[in-house]
Order: structure tokens, then sequence, then C-alpha cells
């Protein structure tokens, strides 16, 4: 089986989206399945045109020149298109498989019927939703219904439907998507990278300047979505109750210099601390010293449908994860079993969730345990990957590439 991956970027680059995408390549190379992938125009800079990186194989595609609004996009698609199809002529693949966003899908798509290739496309988060959680979009506007009207027919025109969770394949349901043509592959976590959570760094504990206190974290982008300013906002109420407590933000972000300055007029600036972005191989170090990761989204369309990585990334690390609760969040959370869920936007019930678990630290121990073992069987990618062995070999029986065309052009067009 051999699956060609269209993706907005890849590694080198370290986001959510690269990790996922590493995670899913990876798992399948291991099941013995041949893997490469086509990075768009918005990866950005790269060292080759083909290069292999961790053990896949990336083709790069070069920026184009940049265009007014719909003319600029529609330029990228074509770039990428012409890029995918050389690839595909030489590499012939079995399946492609676009992820989102939808430029990527359009692109594929083009490729797909050229050269007679069945497509998956995979949605990670809805483009336009995306863009009013990243404070670039507004619900409702024309930009907003055009983006929603081009991903209803991209997954109308793929040949089978990857979401990462429920709550978009309800919503692409609700459009009148064939349920059947949708399958989940949930985010996941790929439990070779994380072997024994590391002990208390008492060294980096000392620099914070947490030692001996209780604290609670967040590691990640510093998006408006993620909610940091409730969070931030919650610490008063948070250390009237609990006097030792500490909060530590790893990461930054386009909210970051607003959330500085929330945080320095703050009553208690002095418990709250910025970390700033850390390199990905001393991540663990920072889970060492955070009793709690907290992940306070808002309540939106975006949190309702998406699930996040970053809390199972806590729970493989054994560490204790407390969560607003919206939708993304109920699908990876059992409130009170493997994780703490707290009311959305409220920085008062954060306060009062929170003091209440650190007056619960008797039954730490098992819920830990508990949020490792829903990881190990339900989020473990060596597990997921298998959800697409069926859907590929299904369509690679119905949909085998052109030989009229597959010798026309090289990789390097």
């Amino acid at each position: 089986m051999r699956i060609l991956h269209v993706l907005d970027h890849g590694l080198p680059l370290h986001s959510g989206y690269t990790f996922r995408t590493r995670a899913i390549l990876k798992a399948q190379i291991a099941r013995g399945w041949e893997v490469a992938a086509v990075t768009g125009c918005r990866h950005g800079k790269f060292d080759a045109d083909e290069e292999t990186i961790d053990g896949i194989p990336f083709y790069r595609t070069p920026r184009v020149n940049s265009g007014p609004p719909v003319i600029g996009e529609l330029r990228e698609v074509a770039a990428f298109a012409r890029r995918i199809e050389a690839v595909a002529r030489q590499w012939r693949p079995d399946v492609l498989h676009a992820h989102s966003p939808v430029l990527d899908a359009m692109a594929a798509q083009r490729v797909a019927d050229r050269l007679g290739l069945p497509l998956v496309y995979e949605i990670r988060a809805f483009w336009e939703d995306a863009a009013v959680g990243n404070g670039t979009g507004r619900e409702g506007s024309l930009k907003y219904r055009a983006t929603r009207a081009l991903e209803t027919r991209a997954v109308r025109k793929a040949d089978a439907v990857a979401v990462i969770c429920e709550g978009l394949k309800r919503d692409l349901v609700a459009r009148g998507i064939d349920a059947d043509k949708i399958f989940v592959s949930p985010n996941g976590v790929d439990l070779g990278l994380f072997g024994e959570p590391l002990p208390h760094d008492t060294a980096l504990a000392a620099q914070l300047g947490v030692t001996g206190a209780e604290t609670i974290g967040f590691i990640g982008s510093f998006y408006d979505y993620e909610g940091l300013d409730v969070l931030i906002a919650a610490m008063p109420a948070l250390i009237a109750e609990r006097p030792s407590m500490h909060l530590v933000l790893v990461g930054g972000g386009p909210m970051e210099r607003a959330l500085r300055a929330q945080a320095e007029a703050s009553p208690v600036a002095n418990r709250i601390h910025f970390v700033g972005r850390v390199p990905h191989q001393l991540v663990e170090r920072y889970y060492s010293v955070i009793d709690v990761l907290v992940y306070p989204r808002k309540h939106m369309r975006l949190t309702d449908l998406v699930t996040p990585l970053k809390p199972l990334e806590a729970m493989a690390q054994q560490r204790l994860v407390a969560a607003s609760d919206v939708g993304g969040h109920r699908e990876l959370i059992r409130d009170g079993d493997t994780g703490t869920l707290f009311a959305p936007d409220d920085p008062a019930a954060i306060a009062v969730s929170l003091a209440r678990l650190f007056a619960e630290r008797d039954g730490w121990a098992a819920r830990r345990e508990r949020a490792r073992a829903f990881v190990e069987a339900e989020r473990n990618w060596a597990v997921n990957v298998a959800r697409y062995q069926s859907v590929y070999q299904n369509l690679a029986e119905s949909g085998p590439m052109k030989d009229s065309r597959s010798h026309a052009s090289s990789v390097n067009a």
C-alpha cells in the first residue's frame, strides 16, 4: 500500500499539525505501508526540493507570488496541484490523502481527477471556524460562508472523509453528507515518544520560583480561544483558597503580549510565570513541575467541534488535567474520572473547581493511572492507525492510477 499525503506544512516545523502528521505517517510505516508527503506553498523555507526527515520522504512546493484575496489562493492551489501531480506520476501512490485546510483538498482533487486516483480528505478543523478562533475571521461573514461552501464541496467530491472527532462528523452529516462516507480518526499520542514521566525537576522548579508550591500550568499556543485570559482572571480567587498556588505558562502566540499585560496588572502578578517557547525535547521537564495542566478553552463553534491534542499528551505523561466543559474536551475527558471539567468562560468556576481538586490529593494517583490507561487503549496511534486500513484498501482496489499518464513528467516539475 502506497499513500501520498498532501499537507499544508510538515516537519521539521513544530506544531500540533506536524505532530499529528508525524504520528500518522510513522504508525503507517510501522504497519508496512509506504508513505510520502507533499507540503504546500505555505510550508515556508526548505533545504531541498526532496528531503527525508525522521524517516519520512517530503517533497516541497515553492512559494508562489501573493495576490489579492481569492486570486492568491487560486494561484496556490494551481501550483500545489502541479507539484502533487508531478510527485504522483513518479511515485505512483495507490491513494492520495489530503489533510486540511480545504486548499489542500482542492489541489489534491484536481490530481485525483486527472490521474484516476482515489482521494481521502482528512479534516482537523473547519478553516472558517479556525479563523474565527484565531481572531482573523468573523462568523457569518461573506468569507466565512464562502469557505464553508468550499469545505462542503470538497467533502462531497472526496471518495472518503476522515475527521478527528464526532463533533466534526455530526456537523458534516447535518450538511447532508452521507455518514457512511465519514470515519473518525481521533487525535492520539505516539506512546513511543513517552517513556516514564520525568521525576520532579527540582532545579527547574527553583529557576521558576515554584519550589514547594502548588502549581497549575498550560503548555501550548496562546490563541484567544484557549481562554488563558480567563485562567489569569481566576488566579486571585484561586490563591485566596490555595495560598501557595502558582501558574506556569509555557509557549507563545498572538495573545502573548495581551496576556502578559493582564498578568502584570493582576494583584497576584508574582504568582504568574511566563516561560516563553521551549524546544520540544525539553517540554517533559516542564510537565514534571506542574501539578495540574489546565485547558480553559472558550465556548464557541471551534472548541465545541474540535478535540485538542495537548490534554492527551498530558495524560500520556501521567499528569492531571482540568479543562472547560466544551464539546471537544468532553470527547477526551470524563469528569471526575480521567480529569476535571469546569464551566467555560467563568473565572469563578475555574477557581472553585481547581481548589476542590487540590483539596482531594488522595485520589490523584488513581486518576493519573485511569487517564494513562484511556490514552493507551483509545488514543494510541499504534491502535488508531488501523482505522485507515479498510478505507485505503477499498479505495485502492476501485481506483488504480491511469497508466496512460503515469510517466509523463518528473518529480521535480
